[in-house]
C-alpha cells in the first residue's frame, strides 16, 4: 500500500505557499541565503506520500507563490499580462516536475525500505529529480528560463564555493540532498538513532568546508567601464543617438587615462555601426582618444537578419575586429516565437515587439590584445553553455554587458548581479558587469565586489581587474555533472517504476499459491 501523505492536503497547500515565499527571500534583493534550505524543506514535505494530482496541486501553489514574487519586476513597464504569462508557464512546468519528486518518494522505499537507503539513496534521487526539473525549465520551451535555480541563491553564502567544483546544478543537488536527507532522518526518529543523520551531516560539511577551486594569477587588465544612464528603456522618450551621447559624456573622465580596454553596456550604441558610417567614425575617434580598443554593443543587421551584437573596435584597424551575437535572445522580449499564435492571443502587447533578434552562433569570446575575454550579453549570464564556452575558449576575465533600463527600481538588476557573482565563483574569474543604468559592478574571482556604480547615475569605473587562467572542474565536467546529478533521475525513476509494477503483479500470485497450499 502506498504511504499516506505526510501532510493532509488542507495543510499542505498553505505550507507550499509559504515555501515559495520563503524561497524568494533567499534571493536578492533580500538575500537571506539560509532560507533557500527552509523553502526547499517546506515544499518537499508537502510532496511526500501525495498522489500524482495532489503533487501537481501543491507543486503549483508553491511555484506560483515563488514566481509571482520573484519576477514581479516584469510589471515595471509591461503590466500584469507578461508577469502572469511567464509565472504561469513556470508554475505549470514546476508542478509537472513535482510529480517526479513525488514518485521518487513513492517508489524507491517500496524496493529499498531500509533505513540507510532512506537517508542516502532516496535523498539522492529526490535531489536529482529537483535538479532535472531545474534543467528542463532552463531549456524549454524555446530557450527556457533558468533564472531561479536554487544554487543561484547562494551568491552571498560561503556555500557558493562548491559551484567551482560542480557548477550551479551540482550546488543545487547537494543543497536538496542535505534537506531531503535531514527530513528522512527526522521521519525515522533520528533522536533514537543519531547515526542516521550522518549522510545529511556529511553533505552539509561538503557544502561548508570545500573551498573554491584555485585558478592561476595571470596579472591584471586595466578596464574602463562606462554607465551612461541614458534613456535606454523600451518606453523612454529619446531622440536618435541620445544613448550614444550619454555614453560619450560619461566616458570623458577616462580620456587621458591609461586603459587596456573601454567597455560599454548592452545597447550603449543606439545605431548600427556596421551600416552607419558616422557612428563607425565616432567609434574610431573614441578609440583614438582613449588609446585603447572598445568593447561595445548595438543592434546590427547582416544579411537581412537582426542581431544583438557585441563588437571589438579599434581605431586604425578593419572594424569590427570581432563580433559576438547574443546566443539566447529572450523569447517575448527580443523576438516572438510562433508570432502568428501569440499575436492572436494578445495582438497589442505582442505588436510592441517589432524587432526580431536572431540567435548568434559565434563564440562568446574576444582576444583583446592577447587577453582572453569571455562574454555574456544580458540574460545570457544565466545560461551555462555561454559561460562555460567562454572559459574553454581561453577567457581570463569576463565582461558582461546588460541593459536594465526596463526594470529600473526593481529586484531584476540585483538578482542578475547575484548570478554574475556566482559565475565569477564558478569559473574562478573576475567579472566586469556593466549596465546602461546600473547597478554596475567589478566582481573579483572569489565573488567579492571590487568596485561599482549605483543605479540611476552616470559614471565611469577604472579598475585593474585581476586575470586568471586554468579551468575549474565546473567548467571541465559541468555537462557530465548535469547528466549524473540531474537527468539521471529520469531513467532511474523509469526503472524503479517498472520494478515496482512487476513486484505488485507478482504479489497476488504469491498469495494465491499460498492459499492453494
Amino acid at each position: 500500500m502506498p504511504e499516506r501523505p505526510l501532510l493532509p492536503l488542507w495543510l499542505a497547500l498553505p505550507v507550499a505557499i509559504a515555501g515559495g515565499a520563503v524561497l524568494d527571500l533567499a534571493f536578492p534583493d533580500i538575500g537571506i541565503w539560509p532560507l533557500a534550505f527552509v523553502g526547499a524543506a517546506l515544499t518537499l514535505v508537502t510532496l511526500i506520500g501525495r498522489s500524482a494530482w495532489g503533487s501537481v496541486a501543491v507543486g503549483a501553489v508553491f511555484a506560483a507563490s515563488f514566481y509571482l514574487l520573484h519576477i514581479a519586476w516584469i510589471t515595471r513597464y509591461l503590466g500584469a499580462v507578461p508577469w502572469f504569462a511567464l509565472a504561469g508557464v513556470e508554475t505549470i512546468l514546476s508542478a509537472v516536475g513535482a510529480i517526479v519528486i513525488t514518485l521518487s518518494y513513492r517508489w524507491l522505499p517500496r524496493l529499498l525500505p531500509g533505513s540507510w537507503a532512506r537517508v542516502t539513496l532516496l535523498p539522492a534521487l529526490v535531489a536529482a529529480a529537483w535538479t532535472a526539473r531545474e534543467q528542463f525549465m532552463g531549456s524549454w520551451p524555446y530557450t527556457g528560463f533558468p533564472w531561479a535555480r536554487l544554487g543561484m541563491s547562494q551568491a552571498d553564502s560561503p556555500l557558493a564555493e562548491l559551484a567551482s567544483w560542480l557548477g550551479v546544478s551540482g550546488l543545487t543537488f547537494v543543497m536538496v540532498f542535505v534537506v531531503a536527507a535531514a527530513i528522512e532522518a527526522v521521519r525515522l526518529r533520528v533522536w533514537r538513532r543519531v547515526r542516521l543523520l550522518a549522510p545529511a551531516a556529511v553533505a552539509a560539511a561538503v557544502l561548508v568546508l570545500i573551498p573554491q577551486f584555485p585558478t592561476t594569477d595571470a596579472g591584471t587588465m586595466r578596464v574602463g567601464a562606462v554607465q551612461g544612464n541614458g534613456p535606454s528603456g523600451f518606453f523612454d522618450r529619446r531622440e536618435p543617438y541620445d544613448v550614444f551621447r550619454a555614453q560619450l559624456a560619461a566616458t570623458q573622465p577616462l580620456i587621458g587615462k591609461k586603459l587596456d580596454v573601454l567597455l560599454w553596456p548592452e545597447g550603449g550604441v543606439d545605431a548600427d555601426p556596421l551600416n552607419n558610417s558616422s557612428i563607425a567614425g565616432a567609434l574610431d575617434d573614441l578609440s583614438r582618444e582613449v588609446e585603447a580598443p572598445l568593447l561595445v554593443n548595438a543592434a546590427t543587421e547582416r544579411d537581412s537578419l537582426v542581431y544583438n551584437t557585441s563588437m571589438l573596435w579599434q581605431a586604425g584597424r578593419k572594424n569590427p575586429l570581432a563580433i559576438h551575437d547574443k546566443t539566447h535572445p529572450v523569447p517575448m522580449g527580443e523576438y516572438v516565437p510562433d508570432r502568428w499564435f501569440f499575436e492572436a492571443l494578445a495582438p497589442d502587447l505582442v505588436g510592441l515587439i517589432t524587432r526580431e533578434y536572431t540567435p548568434g552562433t559565434n563564440p562568446p569570446f574576444f582576444d583583446v590584445n592577447g587577453v582572453g575575454v569571455g562574454l555574456a550579453i544580458c540574460f545570457d549570464v544565466i545560461y551555462d553553455d555561454v559561460i562555460w564556452q567562454g572559459a574553454r575558449d581561453g577567457a581570463e576575465v569576463y565582461m558582461f554587458q546588460t541593459n536594465n533600463a526596463d526594470f529600473r527600481g526593481t529586484d531584476e538588476n540585483v538578482q542578475q548581479l547575484g548570478f554574475a557573482r556566482m559565475r565569477a565563483i564558478e569559473t574562478g574569474r573576475a567579472v566586469v558587469n556593466i549596465s546602461t543604468v546600473g547597478t554596475s559592478q567589478v566582481i573579483g574571482p572569489d565573488g567579492s565586489v571590487i568596485d561599482g556604480l549605483a543605479a540611476d547615475t552616470s559614471g565611469a569605473l577604472l579598475v585593474d581587474v585581476p586575470l586568471r587562467t586554468g579551468l575549474t572542474p565546473a567548467v571541465v565536467i559541468g555537462p557530465a555533472v548535469q547528466w549524473v546529478l540531474g537527468w539521471s533521475a529520469l531513467p532511474v525513476l523509469l526503472l524503479l517504476g517498472v520494478l515496482v509494477r512487476r513486484r505488485t503483479k507478482a504479489a497476488p500470485s504469491a498469495k494465491d499459491d499460498a492459499a492453494e497450499v
